[in-house]
């Protein structure tokens, strides 16, 4: 029995989930919207959330902790000048995830995530 055992695996190890949410948020950050399933946008939606509000504060620390968390400076440049100055009042809540429907191929329910106006 699975009892209290939070979280989605997506049929990966540690390593590969961490790289697949890494991936996500960062093309998240670089396009403002992705399409994908609806656990993966659920899942992916604090990660995108917590970066957002790490660089509302623009500061060489929260700089080197987002870089430690995604490891990509064109959507860490992009995050802190771009995105962060959008929600410089806002107290949460930066995305959005709207259902689409099930996938073609294999029925997967399919969802669309993106930063809010």
């Amino acid at each position: 029995m699975r009892h209290q055992k939070a979280g989605r695996k997506f049929g990966r190890n540690p390593a590969q989930r961490k790289a697949l949410l890494r991936q996500l948020a960062i093309s998240m950050i670089l396009h403002e919207r992705i399409t994908t399933t609806e656990a993966k946008a659920k899942t992916i939606r604090p990660v995108v959330e917590k970066l957002v509000t790490l660089a509302r504060q623009d500061s060489d620390y929260h700089r080197r902790l987002i870089m430690s968390k995604i490891d990509h400076p064109l959507a860490t440049a992009k995050l802190f000048d771009v995105i962060a100055p959008r929600y410089e009042g806002t107290p949460g809540g930066y995305t959005r995830i709207s259902k689409l429907g099930p996938r073609r191929g294999d029925a997967a329910p399919m969802a669309l995530i993106e930063f809010v106006e």
